[in-house]
């Protein structure tokens, strides 16, 4: 279960030898959805390579308070505001003395510092320092200032003592990280989503296509994010920023959409087709525009019918919760019935374009949506708000675990 889905974690590496489980540690964090970033101290460097927490993070690891160059990309207040949680494990007992009394001499302070997110730190030393009563004056510091202790356990050390002191695993740590955030009603579902309209070529300069803006869409992007999913936006083309912490693939035919879509169905929770696919495409498009001398005044185009994405999604095995999208001019919910029956689909969401305040490029929409044994009319409200509420009743109808 993706625990951790859209949430961004700074993983702070002190100086000791159980620096050894950060990699471990981060591999666990990814494995339940989170976007890691390392920050590593100079005694932290002697016991482990910033290399190594680059190639498990995916990300560059920072270093240096004062780098030039990471400055100019991220700089250290940046870097703080990004993430949504700092997990410094290990905690090295010098670590915890600066923290403890403001100290900002390196990067890994200086955020800590600078964060207005939770911090959590899990101790690791040897059980003699551990119960010093210098050190146990720090943890209650710490505690006292809201940071979060994660452990230590007791056991064998790497010195041979025997005691508290250790480190908690490294799947320990990732499941008190994840205990730290309010579950959402879609955490640790995955989501794909599909937006905007089609083109299919006529030559390489017409299409064919529709006025979809993809608004729709991308509201539900949004939404489903905030609902604690991993979203995947399939979108034709629009003039749309990608909303954060969702992952875009951009295509332009139907063909390639559903192309797109197949490869992730294995792997998704949740399908919603919004998009406007373009129903038929030219049979043959040339490699070079069509001239107007090269017809008698008229042009004939043959048509094919494009795929049915959602409908192709519906039929795999096994299929996600499949979500389509009818919009119709007139009768719009029995049309849209019809349309569940026939495609197999778990809910449709139903909204009638003939009407002029709502539609492909306004910010409201007005929508019905339909399963097999009800249905719920949403009134005219902002996309945003139509859009949590359609994750909310979808979250409603996933079939229980």
């Amino acid at each position: 279960m993706l625990r951790l889905a859209n949430r961004r974690i700074i993983v702070g590496v002190t100086g000791g030898i159980a620096a050894y489980k950060s990699a471990e540690l981060i591999r666990r964090l990814k494995d339940q959805g989170a976007d890691v970033r390392a920050v590593m101290t100079a005694a932290a460097q002697e016991f482990i390579t910033p290399l190594t927490l680059q190639a498990l993070s995916g990300n560059p690891v920072h270093t240096t308070l004062l780098d030039t160059e990471a400055e100019a990309a991220m700089g250290h207040i940046e870097l703080a505001r990004w993430g949504d949680l700092i997990l410094v494990a290990p905690a090295s007992a010098d670590f915890i003395a600066r923290i403890a009394h403001g100290h900002g001499n390196d990067l890994l302070t200086t955020l800590c510092l600078a964060a207005r997110c939770p911090i959590a730190v899990a101790p690791a030393m040897n059980q003699a320092m551990w119960a010093a009563p210098a050190n146990q004056t720090n943890i209650q510091k710490l505690k006292e200032m809201g940071i979060k202790l994660f452990g230590p356990a007791e056991g064998s050390q790497a010195c041979g003592d025997v005691g508290p002191g250790r480190m908690l695993e490294a799947t320990q740590l990732a499941d008190m990280a994840a205990d730290l955030f309010p579950s959402n009603i879609l955490t640790g579902k995955r989501v794909v989503i599909t937006a905007g309209p089609t083109r299919e070529a006529i030559d390489p300069v017409r299409f064919i296509s529709n006025h979809s803006s993809g608004k729709m869409g991308f509201a539900l992007a949004e939404a489903a994010r905030d609902a604690g999913a991993q979203v995947t936006l399939i979108s034709g083309p629009v003039h749309l920023a990608t909303p954060e912490r969702v992952q875009r693939v951009d295509v332009v035919s139907a063909e390639d959409m559903l192309k797109a879509a197949l490869e992730r169905v294995p792997q998704t929770d949740i399908f919603i087709a919004t998009a406007a696919v373009a129903d038929f495409r030219p049979q043959q498009a040339p490699d070079h525009k069509i001239k107007k001398q090269d017809n008698s005044g008229t042009m004939t185009l043959t048509l094919v019918e494009n795929p049915d994405i959602v409908a192709t999604v519906a039929r795999q095995q096994p299929r996600p919760f499949t979500v389509g999208f009818a919009a119709e001019t007139r009768d719009v919910v029995n049309y849209a019935r019809q349309k569940i029956a026939r495609k197999n689909l778990d809910m449709i969401v139903a909204n009638d374009v003939s009407r002029s305040d709502i539609g492909f490029n306004s910010e409201q929409n007005a929508v019905t949506v339909i399963w097999p044994q009800g249905q719920q009319t949403l009134e005219l409200a902002s996309k945003s708000q139509i859009a949590r509420d359609i994750v909310a009743l979808i979250a409603q109808r996933l079939p229980k675990p």
